[in-house]
């Protein structure tokens, strides 16, 4: 993994400015490769979701179950701690009372204690025709403000269209649409619900959703690694 070499300092100003970040090459070719080809390893996954079913879009996405594979565990795992800083400074400049621990393993436990005991990293499979509509993954009581998804495709070869798309709601206003433009490998690191921006007196809340758009053809492939487990 090259998340070591990660800017943390522009991540968060993106973040902060945006609701989201990207990361580019986090993911290398014979990880995504890897990471897909497991699709059908049907011991690695707790669930599997036909999204049509459900009015979610037009697709279909499986959950990990515990434990994880190591890739799934060295992105939760180093990720966590530098996005805890930031969520608890967002916690701060939103006055919710939360605070997140240091290690993933004590909000897991947090997670549990609450009976959240169902993992929530995910790989999502789109073919031409599919999309997934605009939603936040919210499973609980405790919900980790930032997750991040990383495109396992590559656009234009493997599949086309299927944009990642985000999309803000402030007070008052319509809603802004921004595409995220990933590349295979490339990562998304983005705000599940509500993010803090200045206000007149002090940081109010913005309302964040996410979803992509319709697949013209081909497959894509993504990877979402979310820190809260779900009820």
């Amino acid at each position: 993994m090259k998340h070591v070499g990660v800017d943390w300092q522009k991540l968060g100003e993106d973040l902060d400015q945006h609701g989201y970040g990207m990361i580019k090459n986090l993911l290398t070719e014979a990880q995504c490769a890897s990471l897909i080809d497991n699709f059908e390893n049907e011991p690695l996954y707790r669930s599997h979701i036909v999204m049509q079913q459900h009015g979610y879009g037009q697709g279909e996405y499986k959950y990990f179950t515990y434990p994880f594979p190591d890739q799934i565990v060295a992105l939760r795992e180093g990720f966590y701690p530098p996005l805890a800083r930031l969520a608890n400074d967002w916690a701060t400049r939103l006055s919710n009372g939360e605070r997140y621990p240091d290690t993933l393993a004590d909000y897991t436990a947090r997670c549990h204690a609450a009976g959240q005991l169902r993992p929530t990293p995910l790989i999502l499979k789109y073919n031409a025709g599919d999309y997934n509509r605009l939603h936040q993954d919210l499973y609980g009581e405790h919900l980790f403000p930032l997750q991040m998804a990383i495109l396992l495709s590559a656009p234009g070869a493997d599949f086309e269209g299927g944009e990642f798309i985000l999309t803000e709601q402030r007070a008052r206003q319509q809603s802004r649409a921004r595409v995220v433009p990933l590349k295979k490998g490339d990562a998304v690191i983005f705000a599940v619900n509500q993010r803090p921006i200045p206000g007149k007196t002090g940081s109010v809340r913005v309302t964040m959703r996410h979803g992509v758009s319709d697949v013209l053809r081909g497959q894509r492939y993504t990877l979402g690694i979310i820190f809260h487990d779900a009820k």
